[in-house]
């Protein structure tokens, strides 16, 4: 199973892929993990990402890619793959496309876990972390035995700027800008398949298995 996930901040990607990475046996490729990976390593490509990086400016698709095409070239990648936050743009989603077909492999999906904005904000927003210990509580979904006070250590419960209302509804703004021409991309390509992200983990998987046809 060769894969690309698709999903907006809190939606459950990164849940979903551990899942999908035991049952397949396949690696959870994160462009994130790959970059600091490559730093670490001091590789040529991490010498030249940390140079954009370091600078805080984004690392040109270029050098994204080949980051990535390197990863799909080990051997854990033979029988399969799930890519996660790559591609993000048109223009990668192409050099990606060109990269695997110089590799000869062919995507099978492209994963969308779709989750309504109102639902996200609720989830993202929710979030609250132990400003003592970094314990994690969710106002809804795993709340403290006592207001705003941390049942492990008695610290006091913070909202993250990250978790703001206002931050969560930049951060999507800018998800759907960038992923929407994906949608129709992959669409297109008659490789997008979309699953419906449900409150319970469990529920998600159930559609996430479905829309990949796999029982």
């Amino acid at each position: 199973m060769r894969l690309v996930l698709l999903g907006a901040p809190g939606a459950g990607k990164g849940t979903q892929a551990d899942i999908l990475k035991e049952k397949f046996e396949i690696p959870h490729i994160s462009t994130g993990d790959i970059f600091r990976s490559n730093i670490k390593n001091n590789t040529e490509l991490g010498k030249k990402a940390k140079e954009y990086i370091d600078k805080g400016l984004l690392v040109p698709d270029e050098i994204t890619v080949n980051i990535v095409k390197n990863r799909l070239e080990e051997e854990d990648c033979k029988s399969g793959f799930i890519l996660d936050g790559f591609p993000r743009t048109i223009p990668q989603a192409e050099f990606l496309d060109k990269v695997l077909s110089e590799l000869n492999i062919n995507l099978d999906y492209v994963l969308n876990i779709h989750v309504p904005d109102e639902e996200l904000v609720k989830r993202l927003s929710g979030r609250r972390v132990c400003q003592k210990c970094g314990k994690s509580y969710h106002v809804i979904y795993n709340p403290p035995s006592q207001e705003n006070k941390c049942d492990d250590c008695g610290g006091k419960l913070i909202q993250r700027d990250d978790d703001k209302e206002e931050t969560v509804l930049n951060r999507l703004k800018t998800y759907h800008q960038q992923t929407e021409p994906l949608i129709e991309y992959y669409t297109k390509q008659g490789k997008l398949v979309t699953a419906i992200g449900q409150e319970e983990i469990e529920d998600t998987t159930k559609e996430v298995m479905k829309a990949l046809g796999v029982k």
